[in-house]
């Protein structure tokens, strides 16, 4: 469950930090009120897109920390964005990779918001809602990494039968271009260094006489830096016997004394080994030509790319004994990865029809629950020859409202309403087996209303025993519903700019928001006596 939620810096939110009970929570709010601000500050924790928008003030950063608690367990989720929008990700006050963010977010929360319904005419959403039924996780993964390999394998199939196709067109030519890089026994940054010692060979005279100066400016006889800075150091130690608070400046004059001391020695030690050695030089001169005639000659800048070329042309100037070698590994390999990739395909089909079958019979009747008796769903699943990511399976969720009609593809049929319900199910279903935490909906009741919205509320409140579940929505039937009751509102802050503000409910203050969503802009004395009845009914 989300514990504890604090924002800064987001939208119309200045500072918000605010503690959240178990179970149901309903959240309601005008419209505009910023319901759906404070849905998109949590989204941020699981990844969620941010924009230069969501900065209140451009000059700070944007903080949002999520307090959960699971299994017992505490952790902490924090983002951070910067007013340059660089985020940062923290995991229990470590840094973390937005991916490992993302992945912890997901077995914490839901968000499911008004656009998610959309997520019905997926067909991979689809599949992935019944392996999660099914229990297929494990399986699955069995089958990406054999699948994986598959690809992995026909990819250096590919490209060792180009090789092999390369060698047999010039064997003569390669092989003499491949002794003349085995001859040069290439090293990887030789050129960078022997390019510096030339330098150094060079400049030999300068560098010595410079750095032998600079040694002894700094540690020479009388009148040198480090000479002076003893002196200095002395006559502060005096002073500092009558002003004590002098002797952290004799420290720091001892500090800079010993640090001279230390550069002058390593300078020394250069002076000392600075060598003119002309012999050296003609070496250095010559193996510079050799290695820059070889990259003028095969056409590259650094050796770097020569060795690359020296062991390419070794697996294929050699003849093509090698890559046949090479390519019967492949295939024994590949012909292994594709039988059990087949297997573990199969036992995924198999395990989907069953899951999928009952899965069918669970959510029809629970969509036939709320009010729509006559619907009838189909999942069906067909198996193709192509082998993707997610196996040979391809799904699709038919649908009919009324009796007598043809089945057809859910999303082309069924209207907002309907959507929501199904939807809802389907959500409700996901947190059985998934045992998610804690779960946001935004509006997942719109476009129904009366006793339909009473037993979508019903629904929702059952999914609250079993976890914790933010409700946001204008239905009276469902706000009335749960025990803990949270206003959002818009109040000018100390600038006379607007932010927003929650509140929890209790009271007459909750009789008199129901009363508000009944009635709209006039709350009258019928709509306030409904509200009662609803809060009292909903106990």
């Amino acid at each position: 469950m989300l514990k504890k939620l604090t924002i800064q810096n987001y939208a119309l939110i200045e500072g918000l930090d605010i503690e959240f009970p178990d179970g149901l929570v309903i959240m309601t709010g005008e419209t505009g009120a910023g319901k759906s601000v404070l849905l998109g500050a949590v989204s941020l924790l699981s990844g969620g897109k941010a924009d230069k928008a969501i900065l209140r003030d451009e000059s700070r950063s944007c903080v949002v920390e999520g307090v959960f608690e699971n299994e017992g367990q505490e952790k902490i989720l924090r983002r951070v964005i910067s007013s340059g929008m660089r985020s940062r990700y923290f995991v229990d006050d470590c840094p973390v990779s937005a991916s490992e963010m993302e992945e912890e977010a997901s077995a914490l929360l839901d968000i499911h918001g008004q656009r998610d319904n959309i997520l019905l005419a997926d067909r991979l959403w689809q599949l992935d809602l019944i392996d999660g039924y099914s229990g297929n996780e494990s399986l699955l993964q069995k089958y990406k990494v054999e699948h994986e390999a598959v690809k992995d394998l026909e990819k250096d199939l590919e490209e060792v039968e180009r090789q092999i196709e390369e060698a047999e067109k010039d064997t003569s030519g390669r092989l003499s271009d491949l002794k003349k890089l085995q001859d040069a026994s290439l090293k990887e940054g030789e050129t960078e260094a022997l390019e510096s010692e030339l330098s150094l060979l060079e400049n030999a005279e300068t560098l010595k006489e410079n750095s032998s100066f600079a040694a002894s400016v700094l540690d020479g006889e009388d009148g040198s830096v480090i000479h002076n800075l003893r002196e200095a150091e002395k006559s502060v130690e005096k002073c500092a016997a009558y002003a004590p608070h002098l002797e952290d400046l004799r420290r720091r004059l001892e500090s800079c004394r010993i640090e001279c001391k230390d550069i002058a020695s390593d300078i020394e030690a250069f002076a000392e080994g600075v060598s003119a050695s002309p012999a050296r030089r003609s070496q250095v001169e010559e193996r510079l030509g050799d290695l820059y005639s070889l990259m003028k000659r095969f056409g590259v800048k650094e050796e770097g790319a020569l060795i690359s070329l020296r062991d390419e042309l070794a697996k294929t100037a050699l003849g093509t004994e090698y890559l046949t070698d090479r390519k019967n590994e492949i295939l024994l390999s590949l012909s292994a990865h594709r039988e059990k990739r087949e297997k573990l395909s199969a036992e995924l089909s198999e395990k989907r029809k069953k899951g999928a079958a009952k899965m069918q019979k669970v959510l029809l009747g629970m969509i036939r629950d709320l009010e729509m008796p006559a619907a009838d769903l189909s999942i069906d699943l067909a198996s193709s020859e192509e082998f993707t990511p997610t196996g040979q399976d391809r799904v699709q969720i038919l649908f009919s409202a009324n009796p007598k009609e043809k089945l057809v593809p859910l999303e082309k049929v069924a209207s907002g309403g309907e959507l929501s319900r199904i939807m809802l199910c389907i959500k409700s279903l996901m947190a059985s087996y998934r045992k998610m935490p804690t779960m946001f909906f935004d509006e997942i009741d719109v476009g129904v209303s009366g006793s339909v919205a009473d037993k979508m509320g019903r629904q929702i409140v059952k999914m609250g025993q079993i976890m914790q579940v933010f409700s946001i929505t204008h239905l009276p039937q469902v706000a009335s519903k749960g025990n803990a009751h949270l206003l959002v509102y818009k109040q000018a802050d100390r600038d006379g700019r607007a932010a927003i503000r929650l509140k929890y409910l209790q009271g007459r203050e909750r009789v008199m928001e129901i009363a508000r969503l009944l009635s709209g802009e006039k709350t009258t004395p019928q709509a306030v006596a409904n509200a009662e009845v609803l809060l009292e009914t909903n106990k």
